[in-house]
């Protein structure tokens, strides 16, 4: 717990001093980068976790990574070094998207669909999300072969299970209850 609370922290304090700086929206775009990569490479997120590795190697890869990254974003990643924190990074960048959406009055909607959404239907479902909830919305589209057709939509805390396996699981409860 005291892990994710200094996330939110350094996530606070970067996009105060981003916010002054007028790059937020830059260091946004570094920060979605950082938690893409540690999500799709296991290899750099070990590194990051292991007390092994040196911080100068840990800061090597990292530079040579996100070597277009804006200023705030090196300074953020020297200063979870210098801290001995820098296990801390994925938290911290998931947690500055989190402060930037909400600063910004937006929020991430994720769409779960068999396919993959074409742009017709993430415009139609930003236009939906912001209907029901009066803020903009980023569509993350989740695919998932499971749910057979149909969409599950999320949004914050609410979920809208519109699959055709959610259906075909209401069915089978239905015949198995009488």
């Amino acid at each position: 717990m005291s892990g994710s609370r200094a996330a939110i922290r350094y996530a606070k304090a970067v996009l105060s001093l981003a916010t002054d700086h007028k790059s937020a929206e830059a260091v946004n775009s570094d920060m979605k980068s950082i938690t893409k990569a540690i999500a799709k490479s296991e290899d750099l997120n070990q590194m990051l976790q292991s007390p092994v590795v040196r911080s100068s190697d840990k800061k090597a890869v990292l530079t040579a990574v996100f070597k277009d990254a804006n200023v705030a974003t090196t300074n953020l990643i020297d200063t979870l070094i210098t801290n001995k924190r820098l296990p801390l990074l994925n938290n911290v960048a998931s947690s500055y998207v989190e402060l930037y959406n909400q600063l910004r009055d937006s929020q991430v909607a994720s769409v779960t669909t068999a396919v993959p959404l074409s742009d017709d239907l993430k415009t139609k479902v930003i236009a939906k999300v912001k209907e029901l909830t009066g803020k903009e919305a980023e569509v993350k589209n989740i695919i998932d072969e499971s749910i057979l057709g149909g969409f599950i939509l999320r949004v914050g805390d609410i979920q809208y299970n519109a699959s055709i396996s959610n259906k075909l699981d209401k069915l089978k409860r239905e015949f198995t209850l009488n």
